[in-house]
């Protein structure tokens, strides 16, 4: 047990090289510098979220494309279930390894982390006819509400912990897209 008086001392600077001769001097220790692996790998998309440019247009892409393989495979009954229960748990594991993902970085929102866009494509996507037209508008429309995040999905990214803001604001995207989505099938625009 601790007494009063002994307080654990701050940690030492580390020293981070970068490359050539940039070093970061950090205040932090090693272990709060690293997140562990499977914040990672949920948060990129087990590293979808490095690739360039526009890591969040990959994570979105990948995914449609994910769900129009998987989907074909799935009685209709189970489509919508099936999705509802991707983006859920997108969501709920999504949050945890964002925050993570950030604090590591010492980023609210770093780009690498895309299971936001995964969560919100698979909203927008959930009742969605597994045609191409369709799966196309749904993945331009929820890029088109998640880059300009009409109101009030822009207040939604300073919800904290980090990353609930990083996730919830492209929830929202998502279900904007889905409406807009819905509209348009329903109206027989789309397929």
């Amino acid at each position: 047990m601790e007494r009063i008086g002994d307080m654990a001392e701050p940690p030492s600077p580390i020293e981070i090289k970068i490359g050539g001769n940039e070093t970061i001097v950090a205040s932090r220790s090693i272990e709060q510098l690293r997140a562990p692996l499977w914040a990672w790998l949920v948060a990129t998309m087990v590293g979808i979220g490095h690739l360039r440019p526009g890591p969040g247009t990959w994570a979105s892409a990948v995914t449609v494309l994910l769900w129009w393989g998987l989907g074909r495979f799935l009685p209709l009954t189970w489509q919508w279930p099936v999705a509802i229960l991707a983006a859920v748990a997108a969501i709920a594991l999504g949050i945890p390894a964002s925050t993570r993902v950030a604090h590591a970085d010492a980023n609210p929102d770093p780009t690498r982390v895309v299971i936001d866009e995964f969560a919100g494509q698979m909203i927008t996507i959930i009742a969605a006819p597994l045609h191409w037209k369709t799966l196309l508008a749904g993945f331009i429309l929820f890029r088109a509400f998640d880059i300009l995040k009409p109101p009030p999905l822009r207040s939604l990214e300073r919800l904290r912990p980090a990353g609930r803001g990083i996730v919830m604001d492209d929830v929202g995207a998502g279900l904007y897209a889905l409406l807009s989505l819905q509209i348009l099938i329903q109206y027989a625009v789309l397929p």
